[in-house]
């Protein structure tokens, strides 16, 4: 799909910071992150629904998630724990129409923080989003546990 921005990632017509890529889905760095290192794995085949997903993809995405989830632990980045999410159809708040699972890292003391990030989301996404240079040490940073 010419329009999805996650297919022009695949294509290598659109930047990302890659923490992992192989045949069936792709992880890289959210541009619009709601906390610091959070991480989309996203299938490589476009499908917008969880539900059009073969059994094989949908296995290799959680899969996937587990293993990056773990990774993301064991890096300096420190989180305490994540939450996994999947927003499944715009009814669900999916601004991108490709099937995406979240890896949100939750630090110590920071619920304020993630409300306030989710919260400000809109706005951040008018300003073209994080760093590019923070975002490829933080993927290189998990990369190195996987």
């Amino acid at each position: 799909m010419s329009d999805c921005v996650f297919c022009a990632i695949k294509a290598k017509q659109a930047p990302a910071s890659m923490v992992y890529e192989d045949e069936l889905c792709m992880v890289l760095m959210d541009i619009f992150p709601l906390r610091p290192a959070h991480v989309l794995v996203i299938n490589k085949r476009h499908v917008q629904y969880v539900r059009e997903l073969t059994e094989q993809e949908r296995n290799h995405l959680f899969a996937t998630a587990n293993k990056v989830s773990q990774a993301m632990l064991k890096s300096s980045l420190q989180p305490l724990a994540v939450h996994f999410n999947i927003n499944d159809g715009k009814a669900a708040h999916q601004t991108v129409p490709h099937v995406h699972l979240h890896i949100l890292p939750r630090y110590k003391h920071d619920n304020f923080a993630f409300l306030r990030s989710l919260l400000a989301k809109p706005l951040v996404m008018l300003t073209g989003g994080a760093k590019r240079e923070i975002l490829d040490k933080q993927a290189t940073e998990i990369a190195r546990y996987l």
